[in-house]
């Protein structure tokens, strides 16, 4: 097997000629015969007795050509690439263009390669920094919510329901004076202004008191899901049983010992508030990074193949449906509920898959400009890390993911990190913009 011709023929499109020789293919021949020959039949012999010349006598001499150039293509084209030198992107359209025992295969592959990538001016790159700053309010709308998820449902006698009640009742719904399907319930628990019914139900219960008995007329949505329901008029028998609310614990030094490890209320504080600064000067960072990227990525020039932006796409939804899969569901139940078709769901990842497919040719190009280079200890740091992160043995992980792929991820982060580094970021606090 050899290559015969390398031809670029487009914009990041090679053409392969490769050429099998006949030995080869004679070889190749054999192998699938010696593979298939138990279940030939021919008349006249045992099933897998027939001689493989009587064979291809009756079914023709090329019967094993099309299984036996399918077991040669593969490491035919592999190797015709590595000798072309040629970075492939995605999998190779191949084409047989000849084939004969006596002249053995000729293939033409057609390659879709990395792009030439050209990137400038990649240090020295001027951004604004802006960190929010943490106030008082913020902290106190973080006890409050605190005040919420502890707050425990008091039952309410002597006065009416009102928005903000959970309240617990009866009801059977009627249209044109016939209950429907799924329109009954008892002592179903509701809480009014939650929005968890159609528009005007739930203000309709708001007035009521306990052990009252009252109609709730409502229409149903044009874009109701139940297709008998649609723009219907309906009423709904009710009988109001429990009204409850939230009663709110009190701020204190006890509601700071039943919420927290601390022991009083402004040790607590002091501990959300310290967390609100991290958080804002995390996200601070990460903006400066984000505006660096996008820079890098402005400074760049490729004419890059499609086929990169479909293979990521490939991988994010892949990887959604992985997420899926350990939450006991799977996409194509994902997709029917949420009323998409796969087109429309890939199109919702394009976007993130562009701008990450640019900026890792970018951050490649600045590794070789750069002359950006792991160590043995690097590579093992990584190693150890990842062992820890899943924890697994390091051995196990070394089996999962490559050397040179992981050297790869550690020179990116190399080049991210010189970008960074070599950035001129000036603060700019965010209350003057």
């Amino acid at each position: 097997m050899s290559l015969v011709e390398s031809k670029n023929v487009a914009t990041n499109k090679y053409e392969l000629t490769i050429k099998v020789d006949a030995d080869t293919f004679k070889a190749a021949i054999d192998k699938v015969y010696r593979k298939n020959a138990k279940s030939i039949q021919v008349p006249g012999f045992r099933k897998g007795k027939a001689p493989r010349a009587m064979v291809e006598k009756m079914y023709g001499e090329a019967v094993f050509f099309e299984d036996a150039v399918n077991d040669l293509y593969p490491e035919a084209v592999a190797n015709a690439v590595e000798e072309a030198k040629l970075e492939i992107v995605a999998r190779p359209d191949v084409e047989v263009t000849e084939v004969s025992k006596e002249e053995g295969v000729t293939i033409v592959a057609t390659c879709i390669v990395k792009p030439e990538v050209s990137v400038k001016d990649y240090k020295g790159i001027e951004v604004e920094r802006a960190e929010e700053a943490v106030t008082d309010e913020m902290i106190d709308n973080k006890l409050a919510s605190m005040q919420q998820r502890n707050a425990r449902m008091i039952d309410v006698e002597g006065r009416a329901a009102k928005n903000g009640d959970t309240v617990v009742f009866d009801f059977e719904g009627f249209v044109d004076d016939k209950a429907f399907d799924g329109g009954k319930a008892v002592k179903f628990s509701l809480t009014l202004g939650s929005g968890q019914f159609i528009p005007g139900f739930e203000e309709q219960i708001e007035g009521k008191e306990i052990g009252e008995e009252f109609d709730v007329n409502v229409t149903f949505p044009e874009d109701y899901h139940a297709e008998e329901l649609k723009g219907k008029p309906a009423v709904f028998k009710c009988k109001l049983h429990e009204i409850k609310e939230k009663e709110l614990p009190a701020l204190d030094d006890e509601f700071a010992k039943d919420v927290s490890e601390f022991d009083t209320l402004e040790e607590l504080k002091n501990d959300l508030k310290a967390k609100e600064v991290a958080a804002a000067k995390q996200a601070a960072d990460d903006a400066v990074e984000n505006k660096l990227v996008d820079a890098v990525i402005a400074n760049m020039e490729a004419e890059i193949p499609e086929q990169m932006y479909e293979n990521r796409v490939d991988s994010m939804v892949q990887d959604f449906d992985y997420r899926l899969q350990s939450q006991g569901m799977n996409l194509e139940t994902y997709l029917k509920y949420t009323g998409m078709d796969m087109d429309a769901f890939r199109k919702t990842f394009r976007p993130q898959a562009e701008k990450q497919v640019q900026i890792r040719l970018a951050l490649e190009k600045i590794v070789e400009l750069e002359a950006l280079d792991a160590t043995e200890e690097e590579l093992d740091a990584e190693f150890a890390k990842m062992a820890e992160n899943y924890k697994m043995d390091v051995k196990q992980i070394k089996k999962y993911v490559p050397a040179e792929q992981l050297k790869q991820d550690l020179l990116v982060n190399k080049a991210i990190d010189l970008v960074k580094n070599t950035a001129v970021v000036t603060e700019k606090a965010a209350d003057a913009e």
